[in-house]
C-alpha cells in the first residue's frame, strides 16, 4: 500500500496544549506513536506500559497514555505511545478507528468510513 503523511493535531486531555504534527499513516501500527518529548511537553502522562512487536522483530515495553487526536476537524480521545525522540510520528489503527477514517490507498488519503456493528 505504501505510506503517506497526514496532518495531525495532538492535544492534552484538558485541551490547553496542542501541537500540529505531520504523521505517517500506518495501519500496521496499533496505536499512534509520538515523540516522548512532545507528549511530555503537552502534559500527557504515561498510564502504564505495553509490550510491542517492532518491524525489525524486537519486542519492547513502551509507555502509553491518552491524548486528543484531531484529523480533518474531527477529534477523539485516543491511546498514544511514547516513542523515541528521533522516531517518526505514526498515526495508528486505533486512532483511525476512533475517528471513523479509512485509508484510500490509490489516492493516499484518509476518507470517512462506516463503522461496523453487528
Amino acid at each position: 500500500m505504501g505510506t503517506f503523511a497526514c496532518p495531525l493535531r495532538i492535544s492534552s486531555m484538558d485541551g490547553r496544549q496542542s501541537q500540529d504534527i505531520e504523521a505517517t499513516v500506518d495501519t500496521g501500527a496499533a496505536y499512534t506513536t509520538l515523540s516522548a518529548r512532545v507528549l511530555r511537553e503537552l502534559g500527557v502522562a504515561p498510564m502504564g506500559k505495553r509490550r510491542f512487536l517492532l518491524a525489525d522483530g524486537r519486542r519492547i515495553d513502551m509507555d502509553y497514555g491518552q491524548a486528543w487526536a484531531t484529523v480533518n476537524g474531527d477529534s477523539v480521545v485516543t491511546l498514544v505511545v511514547f516513542g523515541e525522540d528521533n522516531a517518526p510520528a505514526l498515526l495508528g489503527a486505533y486512532t483511525l478507528e476512533g475517528l471513523a477514517l479509512a485509508v484510500d490507498p490509490v489516492e493516499q488519503r484518509l476518507v470517512p468510513t462506516h463503522l461496523i456493528m453487528y
